[in-house]
């Protein structure tokens, strides 16, 4: 298992409350919206700190992925376990995530929080999401496909696009795998460049206060707090929505695979703070790769869920697309038929994953929807431009959430879970939080 060296210090030292991560975290919260709130200027120019917090981050992300899987696979002997295990994760992802387009859909039509805005389609200007929309159309499904392939063996290490390094990985994986005994110093190589690259994690970590004071001063210093207006109530029902899907959905899924959603939530409570703090669910992959570890999931799992999960996961971004989809067409008084929503449904099956691993992939799958259903206009799209950025880190806790809990779920389809681990994880009652 690959853990951090802080993973290994004495569990008995118990930290001041004040150098725990998620309290730094949490006020620097709360602190960063005092500024933007206050003093929206300086609040604005503050985004250079959560931007370079991320930019830290991606950074270790393709060594973090790369080596995990690699290693993982390689020490598997067995390479139809490995397509199994594939296999079994696609089946969760395409599952859960037609599941929350569906929620999403029922959500909107019972609320309805576009109604009553009775929005004419030919005033709205299109011309400040043209740039959405211009990605959206460069984001086809073969596009997406022929994007996973890397120009050289080596690029993805030097890029920031997840699929690309999954792809060299277990390609790498397979091939050390194969070609064992010789290709040993090479698994061993690995095995130990994985110690100072999770040491720069922990390092990194250090700095996620100072990241999320950045991100959420930026945040409501540009858009502030009142610049929702009449848009709360989608706003609202999407925040609703997603609880409930945490809680309800993904908890029966906890407590049918053995464990507690509100304590698996409590254990992954730093990472839940650091996205909520930079609105990217990319700033806690690295140590959520750990902590999936440690909770007695194989690393081979964690490897090959977690960041594909990432690409085809993404439960909060699929309830977002319905929500909005359905608001724009209810804020301009269109109805939509049931034969309507279905097909919208699944174009957004497919768009959803066309845009994987884009930046800003929520509003872009979006354009890349609405673009092909000619009931909606895409330019209502600009009725939630303002508030996109209030729902972002909703989509990032709500994707982050639902493929920590599909980690844990494959692993047990595998046989691949330690279950007293797993417990002692979840039951810890120490508030060091590595």
């Amino acid at each position: 298992m690959i853990v951090t060296d802080d993973a290994n210090a004495n569990p008995a030292k118990k930290k001041k409350f004040y150098q725990v991560l998620y309290i730094q975290v949490l006020i620097a919260i709360i602190v960063g919206c005092a500024l933007g709130y206050f003093y929206p200027e300086v609040g604005e120019r503050m985004k250079p700190l959560g931007d370079g917090f991320i930019a830290l981050v991606k950074m270790i992300i393709a060594p973090v992925i790369f080596i995990t899987i690699t290693v993982g696979i390689a020490s598997m002997n067995d390479m139809k376990k490995v397509g199994r295990v594939a296999g079994k994760a696609f089946i969760y992802f395409i599952s859960f995530s037609t599941l929350a387009l569906i929620i999403g859909l029922i959500v909107s039509n019972i609320v309805q929080p576009g109604k009553g805005l009775n929005i004419d389609p030919s005033t709205l200007q299109a011309a400040s999401i043209s740039q959405y929309v211009s990605k959206a159309h460069d984001s086809s499904l073969i596009n997406f496909v022929l994007e996973i392939i890397p120009k050289t063996l080596v690029s993805p290490l030097s890029g920031d696009n997840i699929l690309q390094i999954l792809v060299i990985a277990i390609l790498m994986g397979i091939a050390i795998s194969q070609t064992m005994p010789h290709s040993k110093p090479v698994l061993v190589f690995l095995e130990a460049l994985a110690h100072p690259v999770f040491k720069i994690v922990s390092l990194l970590m250090k700095l996620a206060p100072i990241g999320a004071f950045g991100a959420i001063a930026f945040t409501i210093g540009k858009y502030g707090i009142d610049s929702m207006g009449n848009l709360v109530a989608l706003v609202v029902t999407f925040y609703a929505t997603s609880v409930f899907f945490v809680i309800v959905v993904l908890g029966l899924v906890a407590r049918y695979n053995g464990f507690n959603i509100f304590r698996f939530l409590r254990y992954i409570k730093d990472e839940l703070l650091l996205v909520l703090g930079t609105s990217s669910s990319e700033a806690a992959l690295p140590t959520l790769m750990q902590k999936m570890e440690r909770a007695g999931c194989a690393k081979p799992i964690v490897g090959l869920v977690v960041p594909t999960g990432y690409s085809f996961n993404l439960d909060g971004t699929n309830i977002y697309m319905t929500l909005a989809a359905l608001f724009i067409a209810q804020a301009c008084n269109i109805d939509l038929s049931l034969q309507s929503q279905t097909v919208l449904l699944l174009i957004a099956m497919l768009s959803s994953k066309g845009a994987a691993g884009v930046s800003g992939a929520g509003f872009i799958t979006l354009a890349a929807t609405l673009a092909v259903v000619p009931e909606v206009p895409i330019a209502g799209m600009t009725l939630i431009l303002g508030i996109d950025r209030f729902m972002s880190e909703c989509r990032a806790l709500t994707n982050m959430t639902g493929n920590a809990v599909a980690t844990v779920v494959v692993a047990r389809w595998e046989k691949q879970l330690d279950k007293e681990q797993l417990h002692q994880a979840l039951h810890a009652h120490s508030t060091s939080t590595e």
